[in-house]
């Protein structure tokens, strides 16, 4: 499966196991934004583990209390943060204190990929 989706505030791409999410530029991501994204994932995922890939290509913030709600998520096994820039990964290990799950930064959309597949098929 690979489909795509735009959103006034994102793009999405899904996969069999991972979604990818590129926030546009000057969002900021709050409970209503995350409230979509979470039905995304429950149209695609239901019952199915998976893994959501921000591939952070622009600079955008997250109300961190978006975490407490994602992390219920049942079927979320974890967050990968993709950026190259400084800011967004500090950010992110702020983010990451908010999150309950398995949550990795990387600099490399491949690395996150590779992370996801491991993630969800441990072999």
């Amino acid at each position: 499966m690979n489909e795509s989706l735009t959103f006034d505030f994102c793009d999405v791409t899904i996969y069999d196991h991972y979604i990818i999410v590129i926030i546009k530029e000057g969002i900021n991501v709050t409970s209503n934004r995350n409230n979509t994204l979470i039905q995304i994932t429950e149209t695609y995922f239901s019952n199915k583990p998976f893994i959501y890939i921000s591939n952070r290509i622009n600079s955008y913030s997250v109300d961190p209390k978006v975490y407490l709600k994602t992390s219920e998520i049942q079927n979320l096994e974890g967050i990968a943060i993709v950026s190259n820039n400084y800011q967004a990964k500090i950010n992110a290990q702020i983010e990451k204190m908010f999150f309950k799950k398995h949550f990795e930064i990387f600099s490399e959309l491949e690395e996150a990929i590779s992370w996801a597949d491991k993630i969800i098929n441990p072999e």
